[in-house]
């Protein structure tokens, strides 16, 4: 019976340590998405996390939400000095997040100031 019961713990603690491993190693997609960064703010009552938006459309319909972690220090530097300008950011997309990581699936890994299409200047 204790043999039994001690079986079943492991394969439960293996379990959830393996769906835990999946989560912080894994990503869904990788991508590339460009517009105008219209904000970056650090956020948070116990887990202050760096969250931004962008738009992707002339008015503003299509907002892109991401954060991006406090590892990422030039990332964050450059989202800075970028916000109001159109930009193109590289992002992962993992299948859950972590409250200290951020409130987005979305991480942007790098950003680069691009010309905007709307402005013929």
């Amino acid at each position: 019976m204790k043999r039994t019961l001690g079986y079943m713990l492991l394969t439960i603690l293996l379990g959830i340590t393996a769906y835990f491993t999946f989560l912080y190693f894994a990503t869904y997609s990788e991508g590339v998405r460009a517009g105008e960064l219209i904000k970056v703010s650090h956020k948070g009552v116990i887990f202050k996390t760096w969250e931004g938006e962008m738009s992707q459309g002339i008015s503003g319909a299509q907002i892109f939400s991401f954060s991006v972690l406090d590892r990422d220090k030039k990332v964050i530097e450059d989202l800075q000095e970028m916000q109001g300008q159109y930009v193109k950011v590289t992002y992962v997309e993992r299948f859950r997040t972590f409250p200290w990581w951020g409130d987005s699936k979305y991480f942007v890994i790098n950003v680069e100031k691009e010309k905007s299409p709307f402005n013929s200047k």
